[in-house]
């Protein structure tokens, strides 16, 4: 019998998902006693080699209330031809190709290995994706033509038939018309006007008749949606319009257009910040789309350089006495332009999701740029947000490259205007999800009134999908108190993500997963057992990110973590009342504790030392990473390289840093090497640094990469994530108790002793 660790990483290798608990408790009541809720990390684009292509429609539950796909936990009938759905129970027949089934010849669909299946819909039309570069060009003359450089750069990786476009903004915003050679023509709108979407269709001229907008929206499987104009061939591209044109047509003069592409023209007087208008330029972005392209695979990439100074979306003015807000302002009310540019960004986010359209922002700059107000655009619809000093950095240089990565057939890594679908048994409801996602509002009766995330529905559009892109799904149990389910019986849960390829193929990938039922009055060891403590690490930050970002103030976002935590070691806690030395947890539990400190210390919770753009920055990739990457992010992890032998993983404490030991440690965000007060091991150095490598080649965005000495100035990155063990309040200075800490923070001993006394007082 495998242990339950190799059997949760046998399931996310093969189906991408991990769950806070493997056995399920069969009550509501019961459920709730369980303090971490019933959640599932789903990776819709887990990468899977070995995948069977599948060029068929699958096969669907008769039931119009169920509509669940054909997978291998069904009860099959292969002499009748007729299959039972695991989720409503209902008798379903065969189609007719399915007719030469039988025990020894069964399809893929019925084979428990593939309990994650991807279907080619092979009727759906063909669609190139579309790329519209929204390029600000208030930057110094260095910053402006090493953009230049990247993007012309990234045109060499775009697909021939991949549609492109440019608009670019200063003081006024300019849309390019690329169709024509020889001269370049442009579209120009004031950047302090609001234009609706009827006004930027009008003033370019698109979206009118049927030849001059996108093409047909690519429908579900099973062909057109109904209402829809006539649904093209899969041959054919759709029509471009002057704006968005194929790669293949436009590559010379697109090339020669961003070569000349000037400084942003108006003056800018001392004192002063250059007019910007990122809002008006990221609103007609979004209104050519969606006039154009609706439902279509889309992503407008937005690059900034400082933060917008007038019109809709302004953040700041353009006096530079007055800084942009800080935490500190929003706190005091004191952000003067806040609240009205995050109801302009969050109005545009809501229609690009709507549209599956993905918008990205690269923002670099040294100061803010406003990705706080902005962050909706990229959370809502799953596009990339990178922060970073400069467009000259390699920082940004590769991160930018690493989007247009492509997998062993030469196809971009990313997906386009997906829907993830959720189907569960009765006896569970969906609350909701957490992640960078949009609520596709389609209520059925497994709708939980419970909402955790974004709830109220059993389906979320992701407009863009990455093999990384990771969702967190929240589930309710329903089942009453003594209505028991049946000894041995077991809940299933699908998962149905319908997406666009990169290749342009409309793509359904499949994967259904069966967990049993037990009852905790009698077997609360074998649920306890099943806790993943890892998942519910990460299911717990993305809850607690998410209620700072939209419900409660700091202070009462930590109470929240420090209730639960202390609630589940009440539960599964072995201890004596008022013992604080007979304390024990389960040793699948030992390392939740940990989790939860290094994330009340973290730079999700804690704003200090961060501006609001960062907090949003660090905020969002929490909400789009694989579980394992988010725990990284949660409790960073170091490793030491000493002469002894190859490199060891450390404490996270100040106990491990040792004069005579170089520690690597990799907080997602950055990599950071350590050097102890001897600087002369040679052979020691190249190790670290060729591990170093090795992340940074595959990360994204690529983290900030720092090396570092005993006392340097940069060691403070080091310092603020270990745990301060050694404080200047109790540190022996000399010995080998490592190196002490100037903080007044608890260390995580002292944290340990409060949770015990806490966990096993009489009083809670």
């Amino acid at each position: 019998m495998a242990t339950y660790q190799e059997y949760m990483q046998a399931n996310e290798d093969r189906d991408g998902v991990r769950l806070s608990w493997n056995v399920w408790p069969s009550s509501r009541l019961e459920a709730t006693r369980m303090v971490v809720p019933l959640g599932a990390f789903y990776t819709p684009l887990k990468e899977r080699p070995d995948l069977p292509p599948i060029q068929y429609d699958p096969v669907l539950c008769a039931r119009q209330s169920c509509k669940a796909i054909l997978n291998p936990m069904c009860q099959v009938d292969f002499r009748a031809k007729l299959w039972v759905c695991n989720f409503c129970f209902n008798r379903n027949t065969f189609p007719p190709q399915y007719a030469a089934i039988s025990e020894q010849n069964q399809p893929a669909e019925l084979i428990p290995q593939f309990s994650t299946l991807e279907y080619t819909i092979t009727r759906a039309p063909t669609l190139p994706p579309v790329f519209l570069y929204a390029v600000d060009t208030c930057m110094e003359e260095d910053e402006l033509g090493a953009l230049k450089e990247s993007l012309q750069m990234s045109l060499s990786l775009l697909p021939p038939n991949a549609l492109i476009g440019l608009i670019t903004f200063g003081k006024m915003v300019q849309v390019h018309e690329l169709g024509c050679e020889g001269i370049a023509k442009s579209y120009v709108f004031r950047g302090t006007k609001d234009y609706s979407a009827k006004q930027v269709q009008d003033m370019l001229g698109i979206g009118r008749g049927p030849n001059t907008g996108g093409g047909a929206p690519a429908g579900p499987p099973g062909g057109p949606r109904p209402g829809q104009p006539g649904v093209m061939q899969p041959t054919p591209t759709p029509p471009a319009n002057k704006f968005l044109q194929p790669v293949a047509k436009c590559d010379m003069s697109l090339t020669d257009l961003l070569g000349e592409l000037q400084r942003d023209p108006w003056p800018v007087n001392q004192g002063k910040r250059p007019l910007r208008s990122s809002g008006v330029a990221m609103s007609i972005a979004v209104g050519l789309l969606e006039a154009s392209y609706p439902n279509c695979g889309a992503r407008v990439m937005m690059f900034v350089g400082g933060a917008c100074s007038q019109g809709p979306g302004q953040v700041v003015n353009d006096e530079l006495k007055f800084p942009i807000r800080s935490h500190h302002d929003i706190e005091k009310d004191n952000a003067k332009y806040m609240k009205k540019a995050i109801k302009h960004f969050e109005a545009l986010a809501n229609r690009a999701a709507t549209n599956g359209h993905a918008i990205d922002i690269y923002s670099c700059a040294l100061d803010q740029t406003g990705l706080m107000e902005m962050k909706a655009c990229c959370n809502y619809t799953g596009g990339h947000m990178v922060m970073g000093d400069s467009f000259n950095s390699s920082l940004f240089k590769q991160t930018f490259q690493r989007v247009f990565v492509k997998d062993a057939n030469d196809h971009f890594k990313m997906a386009f205007n997906a829907t993830l679908e959720v189907k569960c048994s009765r006896e569970l409801k969906i609350q909701g999800a957490i992640g960078a996602c949009y609520s596709a509002q389609r209520k059925d009766s497994t709708v939980s009134e419970m909402e955790v995330g974004l709830g109220g529905t059993t389906a979320w559009k992701f407009c863009t999908l990455g093999p990384n892109t990771t969702t967190a799904v929240f589930f309710e149990v329903v089942n009453q108190h003594g209505a028991p389910i049946p000894q041995g019986g077991r809940g299933c849960i699908q998962f149905i993500t319908q997406y666009q390829h990169a290749s342009g193929q409309r793509r359904v990938r499949v994967t259904t997963l069966a967990r049993n039922w037990a009852d905790p009055t009698s077997a609360l060891q074998h649920i306890q057992a099943s806790f993943d403590q890892e998942c519910a690490a990460v299911l717990m930050g993305r809850m607690a990110v998410w209620r700072a970002d939209n419900q409660d103030e700091g202070p009462d976002v930590l109470r929240w973590v420090d209730r639960m935590l202390i609630r589940l070691c009440q539960k599964f806690g072995e201890y004596h009342k008022d013992d604080t030395n007979s304390f024990r947890l389960p040793d699948n539990f030992t390392l939740y504790p940990q989790f939860m400190f290094h994330l009340r210390r973290s730079q999700f919770l804690q704003v200090f030392n961060n501006s609001p753009d960062e907090t949003s920055f660090y905020r969002a990739c929490l909400y789009r990473e694989d579980m394992n990457q988010c725990l990284i992010m949660i409790q960073p992890l170091l490793y030491a390289y000493t002469f002894n032998g190859p490199p060891v993983p450390v404490l996270l404490d100040t106990s491990s840093i040792q004069p005579d030991r170089i520690l690597l440690m990799d907080t997602f965000f950055q990599l950071l090497i350590f050097h102890g007060e001897y600087e002369n091991f040679k052979q020691l150095l190249e190790a670290p640094v060729a591990d170093t490598t090795e992340i940074l080649q595959t990360r994204f965005p690529v983290p900030r990469y720092i090396s570092t000495e005993q006392g340097g100035s940069q060691a403070r990155f080091l310092l603020c994530k270990v745990n301060p063990s050694q404080t200047h309040n109790n540190a022996m200075y000399g010995g080998d108790s490592g190196a002490p800490v100037l903080t007044d923070d608890v260390s995580l001993q002292v944290f340990m002793e409060h949770l015990k006394k806490l966990s096993v007082s009489s009083q809670a």
